[in-house]
């Protein structure tokens, strides 16, 4: 497979895990605080998704050094990739807070 593909598919769980690892400790922790843990887990996904892209594209300034070479420099395939990959992480970080809107929704069912 092409280094390009295992790099999208890379993206996409990291910023995936990152949404879901730090909502589900956040819950743990909203337990020994004696909070609501899954009201502490809907807003801790909901604040950290920008983080998970930024964690899963290895730090916002190695993109915004390629998108600005490839400006200016002229290589717009490089842009291409680059808005790829932001899209992917995107998409990965957004699953991951639908995930935890989905726990939401089972509990509100299976509570009545």
């Amino acid at each position: 497979m092409p280094i390009f593909f295992v790099s999208l598919i890379q993206n996409f769980f990291i910023a995936f895990g990152v949404v879901i690892g730090g909502s589900i400790f956040a819950g743990i922790g909203a337990i020994i605080t004696d909070t609501p843990p899954l009201r502490t887990m809907i807003d801790i996904a909901g604040s950290i998704k920008i983080w998970a892209m930024a964690i899963a594209l290895g730090g916002t300034f190695s993109s915004f050094a390629i998108i600005d070479k490839g400006l200016f420099e002229g290589e717009i395939k490089s842009i291409i990739k680059q808005i790829i990959y932001i899209v992917v992480a995107l998409l990965g970080a957004n699953a991951g807070y639908s995930v935890m809107k989905l726990i939401q929704r089972c509990s509100e069912i299976w509570g009545k």
